[in-house]
């Protein structure tokens, strides 16, 4: 098989032609020129129909570049002809080896975005020797194309949660489908604004299959979804309850820290481990040490008791046992004299209804704190983004199992 009709045929030309293949030695590239092909039609540049009139002027030569050919980068050149479409017009001809206003061909740009989903964008331009505003460019298009023709399924179990973009609390919004693990929407900020432009995104047919949303007590997602996902339960997930525990147990145990002197402070060293880690994850060493602690008279240690007695809360399997537990503890929390304990019963108290409905629906964001990190990951192989769209662009090319053109 010839070189000719070998690139004819990868590039599935129909009404072109390869005309001559030529060898740039200076710049170890393969120059591959294109013609049109005998009278055959061409399609309008905009609609992509076949234009009944090519006009015999020409648009000056342009370049794409393809796959490289071993150690030699390909580049074809053709000078575009100019048609008329009775819809549309004049037109400047469809090629059909590479998409409107871009410069590589499909099988570049395939091969493109599809290693920018392992790394970053200048890695994957000094792989195959383009800039990086191309890759870019390249990766944007395959985001939007995935957008518009994924094929969507019903959502019914949505994680709602935020990703930190910069300093200065700029913060994206994701929402994640937790029944597949991918995810569905991105924007900028974490206000109302947001929320209802994800709301107007979903629509009122998909929002009717929702009904369980997992989020934190962030106020603004709490409003959105009573407002608006009206048959959605929301649970407030065991994750961050425990993060809040956890705080205050901290909170308590810098307090204790700086009412302490002596041999005292000295033994009370280097303990937050301790106090914030599940007994049964501690070394031998690390208990035996910690039980030496538990025996002092010490706000830390009602603090730490505190805190196991509420881990009981997430076993029970009736609800009716668990919300009693949750009420005393609560009460015990509120008459602790403890002022971060009591801070977060009443937090707890002011959320009551989605952190009980755990015990019916046991959903937990666990997998959207893992896909979170794997979002960070993305910002930090990239040394983070200047725009908030290109780190929204690439938490959509990488995140949500888009299709690739």
């Amino acid at each position: 098989m010839r070189m000719e009709t070998f690139i004819r045929k990868s590039l599935r030309l129909k009404a072109h032609l390869v005309v001559k293949v030529e060898e740039d030695e200076a710049a170890g590239a393969l120059i591959i020129h294109l013609d049109r092909l005998g009278h055959r039609r061409l399609r309008c540049g905009a609609c992509g129909l076949e234009a009944p009139r090519v006009f015999p002027t020409r648009r000056p030569e342009r370049r794409w570049r393809d796959l490289a050919m071993r150690e030699h980068v390909t580049e074809l050149r053709y000078a575009p002809h100019r048609v008329w479409c009775p819809g549309c017009g004049v037109r400047v001809e469809r090629v059909p080896w590479a998409d409107p206003w871009q410069r590589v061909t499909h099988a570049l740009a395939r091969a493109v975005a599809t290693l920018a989903r392992e790394l970053n964008w200048t890695a994957v331009a000094a792989h195959y020797r383009l800039d990086w505003k191309t890759v870019a460019a390249v990766v944007e298009g395959a985001v939007l194309w995935g957008l518009a023709h994924r094929r969507w399924r019903p959502l019914h179990v949505l994680g709602i949660d935020e990703v930190s973009r910069r300093k200065g609390h700029e913060y994206l919004t994701i929402v994640y489908d937790l029944e597949r693990g991918r995810v569905v929407w991105a924007g900028r900020d974490r206000t109302a604004d947001t929320m209802q432009r994800f709301l107007t995104w979903l629509g009122r047919r998909r929002a009717r299959a929702v009904h369980t949303v997992c989020c934190d007590m962030w106020a603004v997602y709490i409003d959105a979804v009573r407002t608006h996902l009206l048959r959605a339960t929301i649970v407030f997930d065991r994750f961050h309850v425990t993060q809040h525990l956890n705080r205050a147990v901290d909170d308590v145990r810098r307090q204790t820290w700086r009412q302490m002197q002596g041999r005292e402070k000295a033994e009370f060293k280097r303990t937050r481990f301790l106090w914030l880690t599940n007994p049964e994850n501690l070394q031998r060493d690390e208990r035996t040490r910690l039980s030496a602690l538990l025996r002092l008279n010490s706000p830390i240690v009602k603090a730490y008791l505190l805190k196991e007695d509420l881990r009981r809360f997430w076993h029970y399997r009736s609800s009716a046992w668990a919300e009693g537990h949750l009420r005393q503890w609560l009460w015990r929390a509120a008459h602790s004299r403890l002022a971060p304990f009591k801070k977060f019963a009443r937090m707890l108290r002011t959320h009551l209804d989605g952190v009980l409905a755990w015990t019916r629906i046991r959903v937990t964001n666990g997998a959207l704190e893992g896909m979170n990190n794997k979002v960070k990951i993305i910002s930090h192989r990239a040394y983070g983004y200047r725009t908030a769209w290109t780190y929204i662009v690439n938490i959509y090319h990488c995140c949500a199992e888009l299709p690739l053109p």
